[in-house]
């Protein structure tokens, strides 16, 4: 570790910072550009006067950030190159600070241990879900944004983990937790807290025609009821009534949160995930989703991080329609850099429950390059389930509602959420991602359902962008109905608590379902984490194979190479044959990655066997030509 130039600095908070500011040296200075850029998001905010009101202390929390720099990340930044900032190597692993436990030490310990053991040179980077003091929802109900919930560790156990891993935290900057400080001074009617959330009076003030335009994410009431020391006040709740929503409308909640996301950073985030921000400004007479100002105000944190974190990620988690997730991109280099492709789970489910390719290979034709900047962050389940919203307008509702028919078929759950107009549609499917691809009532065997498992895993493995894996996915755990009864709570389906000892023998017993899955998922990571063709900015093209295929085609940036990524949907044999491109030179052969073998052409025509449910990733020195097909 670096040490600073006096007694203070004799250690750093996360390789990169320092645990005091360091005021002598030269003060950040910001460019002309860049005060210009922040004074001008803020006045889109909040007109000129407020703008002015704010800026000083905006430039002044930027400063003491920057003053926390160790000389090396300074130097580090200025070598770093935006359009090379996640390559082929990120792939992130998703867990909870407490699923994997060990009576005799602190989860976070554990996480660390057992990865530096078995997760090391396969994922780069571990998003730790919520990890702070929470009142409810399994962490999303933050009681206090700045501190470890000491059930899980320390921020010292969170340092341990950057030794081997880069790490995303979430910025639950939409709500916070009724319990919080924050919302108590509300309720003890402390000035300083009056406005920082959306109160009224009486319910009467948001008329029915207003109720029918805002977009919900759950049927509980918008408002929910609290005595405070001035009588009763009615608080904007989008998700419970647990979860008091921020008032972005007031300056001082902006940048509080701007102190939190620097706050984050120095404490270790590489990458920062926007919880929820669909949803982060509120207006009557609007959806109160999707915003200008909610899209205004990630820029800002653009901006904010362009001058003086620039090696951190935005990434954004807005469970929406897909035409809608896309636009938090911005213009591909003023928004996020990543965001959530939600449209993905549900497809890939789709696909594999019908047998049926077309509606994914359509719509991944369409999953074109943002910038050099920006992609997309591809995974298949999370904590919450399989979010459906992004499929909406991929999928017709009769398709939708025969998927959420599978799943409960399958053991698992449908969330709803209020239309506005007295209706619910399907919000999300709560259920583990091996039971939403398996039946496990089936007369089929573990190797069938292992290989199907394995396979539409592969899909968000050959996708353009980076790779995420929930750590119940990575083990193709099964839904655990009994801890739904337990907390009642249907996402909690897929949030076991595992103990370390029986974790680390079925890791290690070959018979188990974990082991197979595990070991087989862990060499296709380590196989694509070695392939420029599979850089986030490689180029992509989606081939046509028949609804039995799913084929793309990615080539290096570069052109050195190209790998034809192709899965059997099906749950039988299938054969393709492609007709080699004339114009190539010396093309008689390719190299099969997975299997370690060579394929080779027959004549002009390479022809490929694959059993039910294979996956084949086919690699050319000079690449492949798109095949005839019917």
């Amino acid at each position: 570790m670096t040490s600073g130039p006096s007694e203070g600095f004799n250690k750093t908070s996360s390789f990169d910072h320092y645990l005091e500011p360091d005021y002598e040296r030269p003060l950040l200075n910001i460019p002309a550009e860049g005060k210009e850029l922040l004074r001008k998001r803020l006045t889109t905010l909040y007109g000129s006067k407020r703008a002015n009101q704010a800026y000083p202390e905006l430039e002044r929390l930027l400063k003491v950030y920057y003053a926390h720099k160790t000389p090396q990340m300074i130097d580090r930044e200025a070598k770093l190159s935006k359009n090379n900032r996640l390559t082929e190597r990120d792939v992130i692993l998703i867990t909870y600070g407490d699923l994997i436990i060990n009576q005799h030490e602190q989860p976070l310990k554990t996480i660390a241990r057992l990865g530096e053991r078995y997760l090391h040179n396969v994922f780069n980077t571990i998003h730790i879900l919520p990890f702070f003091p929470y009142s409810s929802d399994r962490g999303f109900s933050v009681m206090d944004f700045e501190e470890v919930d000491p059930k899980l560790g320390s921020w010292e156990d969170i340092l341990d983990l950057k030794r081997n891993f880069k790490l995303m935290f979430d910025g639950v900057f939409n709500h916070v937790s009724s319990k919080s400080r924050w919302f108590q001074e509300f309720l003890n009617q402390n000035p300083e807290f009056t406005d920082f959330f959306t109160v009224f009076s009486t319910k009467e003030q948001i008329s029915p025609d207003h109720l029918k335009v805002i977009v919900r994410p759950r049927t509980s009431d918008i408002l929910s009821s609290f005595p405070t020391l001035n009588g009763v006040r009615l608080v904007w709740t989008t998700f419970s009534s647990d979860q008091i929503d921020l008032n972005y409308n007031n300056p001082k909640v902006l940048l509080k949160m701007v102190d939190i996301l620097l706050a984050y950073i120095r404490k270790g985030a590489d990458l920062i995930r926007l919880d929820a921000v669909t949803y982060l400004w509120e207006e009557l007479g609007t959806t109160c989703a999707h915003l200008d100002e909610t899209h205004e105000t990630i820029k800002l944190f653009r901006n904010i991080l362009d001058i003086v974190a620039p090696h951190v990620v935005l990434i954004t988690e807005t469970n929406v329609p897909h035409r809608d997730n896309i636009k938090y991109f911005g213009n591909g280099y003023n928004e996020a850099q990543m965001v959530y492709n939600f449209a993905l789970p549900p497809l890939v489910l789709y696909t594999f429950l019908t047998e049926d390719s077309h509606k994914l290979s359509e719509w991944a034709s369409d999953l074109k390059k943002i910038s050099d900047q920006a992609t997309y962050f591809n995974f298949l389940d999370s904590h919450d389930g399989v979010g459906v919203m992004a499929a909406k307008d991929i999928l017709d509702s009769s398709q939708i509602d025969w998927m959420g028919l599978k799943v409960i078929e399958h053991g698992g759950y449908i969330s709803y959420k209020d239309n506005g107009d007295g209706t619910e549609s399907p919000y999300e499917f709560n259920i583990t991602w091996f039971s939403a691809i398996n039946n496990l009532d089936a007369d089929e065997s573990l190797e069938l359902q292992v290989d199907r498992y394995i396979a539409s895993r592969s899909i968000a493995l050959v996708l353009r962008g980076v790779p995420g894996v929930y750590f119940h996915g990575l083990l193709g755990s099964r839904n655990d109905a009994e801890l739904v009864i337990e907390e009642r709570q249907t996402r909690s389906i897929n949030r076991k608590t595992i103990n370390e000892n029986d974790l680390v023998q079925a890791l290690e017993s070959p018979q188990t379902s974990t082991h197979q899955v595990t070991t087989r998922l862990v060499k296709l990571i380590r196989k694509r984490i070695q392939q420029p063709a599979f850089h986030p900015n490689a180029s992509q093209k989606i081939l046509n194979l028949g609804k039995s295929f799913f084929a793309v085609l990615r080539t290096a940036r570069d052109d050195q190479s190209a790998i034809l990524a192709i899965t059997n949907v099906a749950g039988r044999p299938q054969s393709t044959a492609f007709h080699l491109n004339k114009d190539l030179k010396k093309f008689d052969q390719v190299t099969e990655l997975i299997s370690d073998t060579t394929i080779s052409a027959t004549g002009q025509q390479l022809q490929l066997n694959f059993k039910p449910f294979q996956v084949m990733w086919l690699k050319s020195a000079t690449g492949i030509q798109q095949p005839d097909t019917e």
